[in-house]
């Protein structure tokens, strides 16, 4: 995994996401009855006790950069929000990668996953400011082009110039993690080169708690406590860039960590019934996994479960794992955990969800708590085998290489669970002796350009970076665009003086003169350069820089009023 990107409840960004959950932070919001009405929730649903008033919900779901995809006013307002939080988040994912499609040697391919529409169902779909005055009778004049989730992996692949296979990957709650077993095999089997894969999904505090439902009666997620009555429901989207191991190392790629195996399995008719999850089926994707990485479960110490916070499915989720665990590793040995105690279920985007929280443990080191959790539910054995929930962040247990394991199961039976495991240590870079480095900075717009240069600003104050990676991956793995500023540096230092003097000035190059300083007034004029005469291959290693900041707009189209609910 070379680029990972997202945005959660609570969490802008996955640095936030991690913030959170370290910190244990709840990110379910508890609506206001002011701000239910403004979400056009109608009175009788208001009233209804049984009404779920809270969720994980997301800032700016109606905000999007519609010139930057190419995108007209009326186009961006009929798209689905989900397919502009994926566009958005797909692009920040290869940038974080530090690949520019436009000039990536290979094929990239995307594998995505959104949820049900409910913006074409509820806003768009018999709207008369949308549609016209149709008649009732006419059914296809009343859909709206572009709607379905088999359009979004098109859509990201139009947009984003893609080349490589482009398809979707619905299997319900699993739809995301399954996207990502599909990209990871289609890396295997060089169908591409590099694999975009993820979900996305945006839903509203529209959900009536039942007795035995899925939705809990205050929105929380009690995976695994005495407690769990339910899920609570958020909105989220998040898209992890893929590369084969040996293709990344090549390219001096930034690794957060690799998956040695995954697998997917359905339940078939071994269960109670169609929405009843079955333990055989859970195992054998658990298995699987395993046995395709060469990863003895002894050595996993941590488990990112499904977790749905239903009495029932977590009970046979755990006891599926044992199964597989049963006596391969001391007890409290595997901490167990769920991001849907953190930010609820986010439904088609569940398990790339959990996938990055596995991730960030494997690379950082550290378990995060879970959420909500006093003492096992009655029905959940967890002394029959290694697992403990954790309440508290705990650092890896030394010894051995970290490995993880996510799971996520679908409402129909689809299992995909994947292995994650720390990457071998980077090998040095033979970098070439520079007394300065070109640092370019480009942008669709001019407001979008200076908000480029102060984040990148704000990155190298506080991560001081080395230069030198810097420089490539700004050269290398950017899309240049018609704004264009350049800052010619030595060191660090020198840097953020360059950038101070084009954040507080008119100017659009900042620098000593000298060759390099001519260089970048030619790229800054427009003129092409060959950055690989600058960064040869083998010679750099690509950092971890901030993303383009997208100047989002507001596209969205009420809901046509029929009347009081």
């Amino acid at each position: 995994m070379v680029g990972v990107a997202g945005r959660f409840p609570g969490a802008p960004d996955v640095a936030t996401f991690w913030w959170n959950l370290l910190a244990g932070v709840d990110s379910i919001h508890d609506h206001t009855p002011e701000e239910l009405v403004a979400l056009g929730v109608g009175p009788r649903l208001l009233a209804d006790p049984r009404h779920v008033r809270a969720a994980g919900r997301l800032d700016d779901v109606a905000g999007f950069d519609a010139e930057f995809f190419a995108f007209g006013e009326q186009e961006a307002a009929r798209t689905d929000p989900q397919h502009r939080l994926f566009l958005e988040t797909a692009w920040e994912a290869l940038e974080d990668a530090g690949h520019d499609p436009s000039r990536f040697p290979g094929l990239v391919g995307v594998y995505a996953a959104a949820s049900a529409n409910r913006y074409f169902l509820f806003h768009l779909m018999d709207n008369p400011a949308v549609v016209g005055d149709v008649d009732p009778d006419d059914w296809e004049a009343r859909l709206v082009g572009r709607q379905a989730t088999d359009h979004l992996p098109g859509q990201v692949a139009y947009r984003l110039g893609l080349t490589g296979p482009a398809m979707s990957v619905q299997s319900a709650c699993s739809s995301s993690l399954a996207a990502v077993c599909v990209a990871a095999q289609s890396l295997a089997d060089y169908q591409c080169d590099i694999a975009l894969a993820g979900g996305v999904n945006v839903t509203w505090p529209r959900y009536r708690h039942t007795p035995g439902g899925m939705a809990s009666p205050d929105g929380r997620c009690r995976a695994f406590d005495e407690a769990a009555s339910g899920s609570g429901f958020g909105s989220g989207v998040g898209v992890v860039a893929l590369r084969r191991l040996a293709d990344a190392q090549a390219d001096g790629d930034r690794i957060y960590a690799i998956l040695p195996g995954w697998a997917v399995t359905n339940d078939g008719a071994d269960r109670a019934g169609f929405a009843v999850p079955g333990p055989a089926g859970q195992a054998a994707a658990v298995a699987n996994a395993l046995a395709a990485a060469e990863v003895d479960p002894g050595e996993v110490r941590f488990i990112e479960a499904h977790g749905s916070g239903t009495p029932l499915g977590d009970a046979l989720e755990v006891a599926a794992l044992h199964e597989v665990y049963e006596g391969a590793a001391p007890a409290e040995s595997c901490a167990l955990g769920s991001v849907k105690t953190n930010i609820g279920h986010l439904d088609a985007a569940a398990g790339i969800a959990g996938l990055i929280k596995a991730v960030l443990a494997v690379q950082h080191g550290v378990i995060p708590p879970n959420l909500h959790f006093t003492r096992p539910h009655p029905e959940i054995d967890l002394d029959a085998g290694p697992f403990y929930v954790p309440t508290k962040a705990r650092n890896w247990p030394e010894g051995g290489r970290r490995v993880a394991g996510v799971s996520s199961f679908g409402l129909g039976g689809t299992n995909a669970h994947v292995v994650v495991e720390q990457p071998p240590p980077a090998e040095p870079v033979d970098a070439p002796d520079a007394a300065a480095h070109l640092l370019p900075v480009s942008a669709r717009t001019p407001a979008a350009l200076r908000a480029a240069l102060a984040r990148l600003r704000r990155h190298l104050a506080g991560a001081a970076p080395a230069l030198a990676g810097v420089a490539a991956t700004l050269a290398l793995g950017r899309r240049a665009f018609g704004c264009r500023a350049a800052v010619v540096a030595g060191d660090l230092a020198e840097a953020l003086a360059g950038l101070d003097a084009l954040l507080d000035g008119g100017e659009r190059i900042a620098g000593p003169p000298g060759e390099l300083r001519d260089l970048a007034a030619d790229w800054v004029a427009g003129r092409d350069v060959d950055w690989t005469a600058l960064h040869p291959e083998g010679g750099f290693r690509r950092a971890g820089l901030p993303t383009y900041p997208f100047q989002r707009q507001r596209y969205w189209i009420d809901p046509h009023q029929r009347g009081l609910r």
